[in-house]
């Protein structure tokens, strides 16, 4: 059976108002594919992840991302594609002033859950994927930073999203804890999700294989796994 596209551009420019990122992309992601993101800083990583949640509109060419169609998207319409979205930050953006059962109460809440027990049942269907049940009653300051991206991941899966995407998701964290997260967002993959990391850890990629993508010279290029090796920063 054929791999459903979830990622799609076809000549493609990631643009700011006053800078061209990347011209010319193309790129095809489909479900279950662990695909990484790499190049040097500024080299368009984070701009290419704002096009697919639809925080910088698309410039030129076409892209469609979960079945939405990123050209001329309307702002009424962003909401509905970011819930088939997970987006996992490098700074966890959890809410400080709530327990952990409260931040993904929050997200469930707003994206239109209204069942109490419907709330609680998926909130801990997340948070043992994650391995956290037994934290759900911590306040974010409480946790390690491995802990806090585990939370991350879990709000990330609240939506049960098409695609997790993740903006150097190990880059706060020591090698060890790196390598709890990498494991939970492969097997994130392996059970049909598409994931897409942007990361300068490369020691992960030999871990974790996956397609490597790289930004470089405003252009999107496939590497081997043999290339990878030859990769410097």
């Amino acid at each position: 059976m054929a791999l459903d596209t979830i990622i799609k551009l076809e000549n493609a420019t990631i643009a700011h108002p006053d800078n061209t990122i990347i011209t010319n992309a193309n790129l095809d992601i489909q479900k279950g594919e662990l695909v990484y993101l790499i190049g040097r800083t500024g080299s368009g990583k984070s701009s290419l992840l704002k096009t697919f949640y639809a925080e910088l509109p698309l410039s030129k060419g076409t892209g469609t991302v979960a079945g939405f169609l990123l050209n001329g998207l309307k702002t009424r319409q962003i909401p509905y594609l970011r819930r088939k979205l997970g987006i996992v930050f490098q700074d966890f953006q959890l809410l400080t002033d709530r327990t952990v059962f409260k931040n993904l109460e929050f997200v469930l809440k707003a994206t239109g859950w209204k069942s109490k027990t419907e709330i609680e049942r998926r909130i801990h269907e997340v948070l043992d994927k994650v391995g956290l049940s037994h934290k759900d009653y911590k306040m974010p300051n409480e946790l390690s930073g491995g802990e806090q991206q585990r939370v991350v991941i879990a709000r990330a899966l609240l939506n049960e999203p098409e695609i997790i995407l993740a903006d150097e998701p190990t880059g706060n964290l020591d090698p060890e804890t790196s390598k709890g997260i990498m494991s939970i967002l492969s097997e994130i993959s392996r059970n049909g999700r598409a994931v897409l990391i942007a990361t300068h850890d490369y020691a992960l990629l030999r871990e974790f294989p996956g397609r490597i993508i790289k930004c470089e010279n405003s252009m999107l290029i496939e590497l081997s796994s043999n290339e990878l090796q030859q990769i410097e920063e």
